[in-house]
């Protein structure tokens, strides 16, 4: 098995794949003077443009919503995609030769690249959407038809027909010039005592990732005299198809749900077809497994879930019992969404397309207005199982539900949650609350904090932090000028927790030097341990530089100068407030050691003074 991708070559996508070509594939792009670039985010909604592309150092960044990143980071979180696959399909398309870590092969899977799987995908996607319309495919259009799917609905979520033979499309997409390797390899053809198509007879669904390549597809039984007796046959794992990354509908969905911070999560084809038809453009599903951790991630992604984002993640399951399990399990892992997650379920247990059928468009979105918060669908499925009547009834509810309650992320709200435990059991709050706590003490386990800047990022227009502010943009954009003038700045010349986070990760990386562009923006991204920080660096890359003209090393030397000044000030401002609390007689050693050192700080001020005078002349 290959290893990580070489920082060599992640490092050479960077370059070649060009941020402003990146981002106009999915942003309209207006020069905006200084070799920026400005549209509106596709991240939130916004009407006056505050996004902006610097292709001089390959980053993004959005002043509204503050989103910023590289090409690599941009591609990552408008698709919804993990470093490593972002990677591979940009070195894909802009002809970068990947090569991994212990000898490894081009691609992990040491088998057929990827634009051929895909390719062949496109193919066959293409020739099932044409049968599709063929009488071999009448029943298939039938159960379309009773679902209320006209043909427009096929069309748009690409529906077909696999042919009844065992070796039609192996015969079609041999004859389109593509190896039996090649097929067996893309999960389409099956391999046997000879090669077969995999799917025969059957209503096919494409299953698209992010960008909208078929990549897998979902096949339906609709004859009776099917020899797989398995209502849904789905594609096996390939190089470029693992059944708990995939999520059906997320091609359609994913521009929606970054726009509206909403995911819906249904149980099938059909249900995402009915939500989406139906308005509710959120929808997706899983793909012949339950939703796990990896597809949250892709979910969370979409969603920029943070620590502090809102979002919301709306569960759909059926009313039986297989459905509690089900909302049950998704609280268990509901730990992973920053965002407040619900459950939406019909009364009538109907799922979302038998809902659309009977109620129509209406329905289903009634149907996700109605959503209620899960860890109350969940708290009221626990207590029903116990006999309330009864005293030892109502203890062992208690019990049960703390546990449930303990594990709520946000901590504030555990007393509210504990208030309406004790309405649900007819006990008095306090008991509520103490069984919570016994069970937060059996269950306490330490968790790996994440590394934060505490307190908020600095406000841009400060005019306390303004030197602060601009020095770092020169830093960040012009290293080659800045050099051996940064060399007597350290830490304290940063008063801002954050500014002075971003310095130590610059003198940590060497300091600035000759490097500069894209490669020097990504190391110092890399290099911050808060996503925050990471986005602040994106801002000072793009923010234009206050200089009348383009930045010189004179201009460089005098906010150098000017930020040292400034901190000499403030330790000045410190020794007259100690001079001030120190007795001259009691103490007089104390204060003529100070004296003298206020004495040396005055004249080092006015010294920098000079220096930052003589960088304007």
């Amino acid at each position: 098995m290959a290893g990580r991708i070489r920082d060599e070559d992640i490092a050479e996508v960077r370059e070649k794949a060009r941020i402003d070509e990146v981002v106009s594939s999915y942003v309209t792009l207006r020069n905006a003077g200084g070799g920026n670039l400005k549209g509106l985010c596709p991240f939130h909604d916004e009407k006056s443009p505050s996004f902006n592309v610097t292709p001089a150092r390959g980053m993004y960044h959005c002043f509204g919503c503050q989103a910023g990143g590289d090409a690599i980071k941009f591609v990552m979180e408008i698709d919804g995609l993990g470093f490593t696959e972002t990677v591979e399909r940009l070195a894909e398309k802009y002809g970068v030769q990947l090569r991994y870590e212990e000898g490894g092969p081009q691609r992990p899977s040491g088998g057929p690249q990827r634009p051929r799987l895909v390719e062949a995908h496109r193919v066959a996607s293409d020739y099932f959407v044409d049968l599709l319309g063929s009488p071999e495919a009448m029943v298939a259009r039938q159960f379309l038809d009773q679902r209320g799917f006209d043909r427009s609905a096929a069309e748009t979520f690409g529906v077909g027909f696999s042919p009844r033979g065992g070796e039609d499309l192996f015969k079609h997409l041999s004859q389109k010039g593509f190896t039996n390797a090649e097929l067996v390899a893309s999960g389409l053809i099956g391999e046997g005592r000879g090669l077969y198509d995999r799917f025969r007879g059957r209503l096919m669904w494409p299953i698209r990732d992010t960008s909208g390549d078929t990549i897998g597809f979902g096949a339906r039984r609709i004859f009776d005299d099917d020899r797989i007796e398995a209502k849904y046959l789905n594609t096996p794992e390939t190089a470029i198809y693992k059944k708990s990354h995939v999520l059906y509908g997320i091609d359609l969905a994913r521009r929606e749900i970054a726009r509206s911070s909403q995911a819906v999560i249904v149980e099938g084809y059909t249900d995402v077809m009915a939500c989406h038809l139906s308005g509710v453009k959120t929808a997706v599903a899983t793909c012949g497994t339950a939703f796990g951790d990896d597809h949250a991630r892709v979910i969370r992604r979409l969603l920029q879930d943070h620590d502090e984002f809102r979002g919301e993640v709306i569960f759909t399951f059926d009313g039986d019992e297989a459905g509690h399990k089900a909302a049950l399990r998704a609280f268990q892992g509901d730990q992973i969404f920053a965002g407040q997650t619900y459950v939406a379920i019909e009364p009538t247990g109907l799922d979302p397309c038998d809902l659309r059928l009977q109620q129509g468009d209406a329905g289903v979105r009634e149907l996700v207005a109605r959503r209620i918060p899960l860890y109350r669908f969940v708290l009221a499925n626990v207590v029903q199982r116990y006999d309330l009547d009864r005293a030892d009834g109502r203890v062992d509810a208690l019990r049960e539900a703390a546990k449930l309650v303990t594990a709520i992320r946000d901590r504030s709200k555990v007393d509210a949650f504990a208030r309406e435990l004790a309405g649900m059991l007819g006990i008095e709050p306090d008991d509520a609350r103490r069984e919570v706590r016994r069970a937060a003490s059996r269950d306490a386990s330490p968790v790996a904090p994440r590394p934060q800047v505490s307190g908020d990022l600095p406000d841009p227009r400060d005019p306390r932090l303004m030197i602060e502010r601009e020095t770092l943009q020169l830093v960040v954009q012009h290293p080659e000028l800045v050099g051996r003038s940064m060399a007597e700045v350290d830490g304290d010349d940063f008063t801002h927790a954050a500014y002075r986070a971003v310095w130590g990760s610059v003198a940590g990386l060497g300091g600035p030097g000759e490097t500069s562009g894209p490669s020097w923006v990504a190391a110092l991204r890399s290099a911050q341990p808060d996503p925050r920080l990471a986005d602040l660096v994106s801002a000072l890359a793009v923010e234009p530089v206050k200089s009348p003209k383009e930045p010189t090393a004179a201009y460089v030397r005098q906010h150098v100068h000017r930020l040292r000044e400034l901190t000499a000030l403030r330790r000045i401002a410190d020794l007259k407030s100690r001079l001030q609390r120190t007795n001259p007689v009691e103490q007089a050693a104390d204060y003529n050691k100070m004296f003298g050192e206020l004495i040396a700080l005055e004249q080092h001020r006015r010294q920098l003074r000079e220096l930052a005078l003589e960088a304007l002349e």
